[in-house]
């Protein structure tokens, strides 16, 4: 996105333009927006093509296994230490791991869609924590935030230093520039941003001149190692989310000698530094560790052919593990359209109580488990060991229900999954799109014991 040094911001037209993609999940990628500008047989030449400097992101530690390692080489127009002195910067409603301003209730909770912004608020503005746990310092656990935007992020970028970004989009589209090229991301897709990366989100629909659709959407700040595909063991090689539909960008730059604000969220704080020009000015790259993004409608989902319903693990999208086998410091889930088969089952999900805290949210359409009340923007939390399932008029239906083949479509449910307790922020708890009658969907639940087999 090579740009003149007079623009200040990508005109409209150009947000529209769809960016370019490599594929794959992983993969160690190379890429070049000018050719030539990716050195050849060495990371850190003497004197860098174009009069680039090299510069190397490390998003693990330099000794971990080669599998485990994620670096990328840039080679950029300036190195990304060239910028003023921080100042703290008011964090709104953000906030970031260890969470303890609020009591955590163990009781089941559900938030109606949280409102969209009144004044002009960008994505770094825009951030609102409802909870997590960990500690983000210690890098382990996790945050669920919802974000709500009216206006594109102009001349300012944002950097989480604390964790990687999954970008779940509710309503309306993002551009997502970012040092290692562009992703556009509409609703039914995600992104994941990695830890440390800098990257600015513009809102690329308008409603009218000089006036930017409204956006919101979940976010998943991951504290811990970074996101992978789960195992599938007995599934086989093949399933789930496959590594193909996985886009990365190419490389992509600003050449834009104009100030900007660099936007950090550091050890829970936000904190902005300023700078004569644009940090997105990487020309060339190579690396594994890259931003991304996926489209859900590409989930190839796996249920039962004969009775029963399976754990959701089998929804599974992504997931950042812990450092006990099999027990994720924070999954991603999706429940996405899917085809209901199960002889004299009970179809929609079982009633249980379990030792994973769900956090989810709602695209769009009704979840399978909630005839009313849990709305598309909103969220419920089911935290450890609380217990939930179906409320009194789903259950009646599915259980006189006639059991044909039933495609379940219109819908997709997101879930953030995590070993720990999720811990609710004080805004969480005191804000008006609380459902404080939640626990009445299932007091209509009747006792249809008969003391007869």
């Amino acid at each position: 996105m090579r740009a003149s040094t007079r623009s200040h911001a990508a005109p409209a037209a150009k947000r529209n333009v769809e960016p370019a993609y490599q594929t794959g999940f992983g993969n160690h990628f190379a890429t070049e927006a000018l050719p030539g500008a990716l050195p050849v047989g060495q990371n850190s030449p003497q004197r860098a093509p174009y009069g680039l400097y090299a510069e190397g992101l490390s998003g693990t530690s330099f000794t971990a296994p080669r599998a485990e390692n994620r670096r990328t080489w840039t080679y950029r127009i300036r190195p990304s230490a060239t910028h003023g002195p921080y100042r703290r910067l008011d964090r709104g409603l953000l906030r970031s791991a260890p969470f303890g301003e609020a009591d955590t209730p163990p009781t089941q909770l559900r938030w109606n869609p949280f409102p969209l912004p009144s004044v002009p608020t960008d994505f770094s503005e825009g951030l609102m924590t409802l909870g997590g746990n960990g500690d983000a310092g210690s890098r382990f656990g996790m945050a669920a935030h919802i974000y709500g935007a009216n206006r594109s992020m102009r001349e300012r970028v944002f950097c989480n230093a604390d964790g990687e970004m999954l970008l779940v989009p509710q309503q309306g589209r993002l551009r997502i520039a970012t040092e290692l090229g562009v992703l556009a991301v509409a609703p039914g897709e995600v992104a994941v941003v990695p830890r440390g990366l800098r990257f600015r989100v513009e809102l690329p629909d308008a409603v009218g001149p000089g006036l930017e659709s409204a956006v919101r959407g979940y976010v998943c700040e991951n504290y811990g190692a970074p996101f992978r595909l789960p195992e599938l063991g007995p599934i086989g090689s093949n399933g789930l989310a496959n590594p193909r539909d996985f886009l990365v960008p190419t490389a992509a730059f600003e050449d834009l000698d104009t100030p900007h604000q660099l936007v950090t969220k550091f050890a829970g704080n936000l904190w902005v530094a300023e700078m004569d020009h644009s940090p997105l000015d990487v020309v060339a790259w190579h690396g594994n560790l890259a931003p991304y993004k996926y489209d859900l409608a590409r989930f190839n989902v796996l249920g039962t052919v004969s009775y029963d319903h399976p754990d959701p693990s089998i929804y599974t999208v992504l997931t950042a593990p812990s450092d006990t086998p099999g027990t994720a410091n924070v999954d991603f889930v999706v429940f996405a359209p899917r085809w209901l088969v199960g002889e004299n089952t009970f179809r929609p999900p079982w009633y249980h109580r379990n030792v994973m805290s769900e956090f989810m949210g709602l695209l769009y359409g009704q979840h399978d488990s909630k005839a009313s009340g849990f709305l598309p923007g909103g969220a419920s939390l089911h935290n450890s060991w609380a217990p939930h399932g179906p409320d009194a008029a789903t259950f009646e239906r599915a259980s006189a229900q006639e059991l044909v083949p039933q495609k379940l479509d219109g819908s997709i449910a997101i879930m953030f999954e995590t070993r720990y307790v999720f811990r609710p922020t004080r805004y969480a708890l005191e804000s008006p799109a609380l459902q404080n009658d939640y626990l009445e969907s299932w007091q209509g639940l009747q006792k249809h014991f008969t003391g007869k087999p």
